[in-house]
């Protein structure tokens, strides 16, 4: 059986590690297609190499542009590459506009479809990524939920295809690289001292449509005495333009960073802010408080535990900033005693994705 799995992004490539090497230590014929949505090197070919995994088998090269030129060149260059190999099951992880035209083209070539990360509910259709999750999630064969939250959200949907509550393969990487994350030196080489600084990551399309609000956050974080660690996104980095020479000087803006920096920058902050998804359950996994920089987040597990702060940008962050660095210790406390609702407690997630999308077709 011939398995194709589609990543597209940075998130999507650290999701998907743990899935391509237990195919390869089970021996399913896993083939990985890139389809080039995240194209620069340190948004994407960084993490191949980080993981010492194979480079994808084949690269789609779509490249930037809107969201309808995405989906419409991925489905085209996808479905030119299998109408020479087809595969017998798709593998899409997460959310994006990668995963969005992969279970598309999947489901319209009648071909086995596994979502990984399915569930996962904001109630906010206005977010690209909300739209694309409920799609793939209602075209799929085998949905992956991370959470028994995401289970109870699919069956509201009355999803058709099969739901196995798998855990988080993203914590699966988080838990595996521990010895990574510690011997990463970051902070030497920013110059940083443990606890002396917040981390802030900002690119979604609603949030970096006006460099005011982009200049308007750093200001506000910067004034609260500390250093902003800001690793931006190439988007973030062409909206600031020259305006990033002049950023107040507590702020640390940096090009995006491999794995392990990025979770040792994570772990030894005071605070992250971010409008990610990721890194919400990452500052969670890192017992390090999260302000989420939208309106509403799907990873609404984090919000209940008390650990993850909604703070929309035109909401003013300096004032949930405070109140949330008021309550360190108790912060501290409910961090260390929270339960990880992303874990099974048992079976690796990336053992359930596997053994679910090789099984018979529904």
């Amino acid at each position: 059986m011939k398995v194709a799995l589609l990543v597209g992004t940075r998130p999507q490539i650290i999701k998907s590690v743990p899935v391509i090497e237990e195919a390869r230590r089970r021996g399913v014929d896993l083939e990985v297609v890139h389809t080039g949505q995240h194209y620069d090197e340190l948004m994407s070919g960084v993490f191949f190499e980080s993981f010492r995994i194979p480079a994808a088998a084949s690269n789609l090269g779509v490249g930037s542009g809107s969201q309808g030129y995405q989906v419409g060149e991925i489905i085209t260059r996808l479905d030119r590459l299998w109408a020479r190999d087809r595969p017998d099951a798709v593998l899409v992880p997460g959310d994006t506009n990668s995963a969005l035209a992969s279970g598309l083209l999947t489901a319209k070539l009648r071909i086995r479809l596994g979502h990984i990360e399915a569930g996962a509910r904001c109630y906010d259709m206005a977010m690209q990524e909300e739209m694309n999750r409920r799609v793939v999630d209602h075209l799929s064969n085998v949905l992956f939920a991370v959470t028994p939250q995401c289970r109870r959200n699919l069956a509201r949907e009355a999803v058709q295809g099969k739901v196995i509550v798998s855990g988080d393969t993203m914590f699966e990487v988080f838990m595996r690289s521990q010895n990574e994350i510690n011997r990463c030196d970051v902070l030497r080489r920013l110059g940083l001292d443990p606890g002396e600084y917040f981390v802030l990551t900002f690119h979604r399309e609603e949030n970096t449509a006006d460099q005011a609000v982009v200049l308007s956050l750093l200001r506000e974080m910067a004034s609260l005495g500390k250093k902003v660690v800001f690793p931006a996104h190439p988007r973030t980095r062409a909206l600031l333009g020259p305006a990033a020479k002049g950023l107040h000087e507590r702020v640390v803006l940096v090009d995006p960073l491999d794995y392990f920096s990025m979770m040792r920058l994570i772990r030894d902050s005071v605070l992250v802010a971010t409008d990610s998804g990721g890194l919400q359950k990452e500052a969670f996994w890192s017992r390090v408080p999260c302000l989420t920089l939208r309106e509403r987040t799907e990873w609404t597990e984090t919000i209940s535990l008390k650990c993850n702060f909604l703070a929309p940008p035109s909401a003013g962050v300096t004032k949930i900033m405070k109140r949330v660095l008021g309550q360190q210790n108790a912060l501290k406390e409910r961090l260390k005693r929270s339960g990880n609702p992303f874990s099974t407690g048992r079976e690796r997630p990336s053992e359930r994705i596997v053994r679910g999308i090789v099984g018979r077709s529904r």
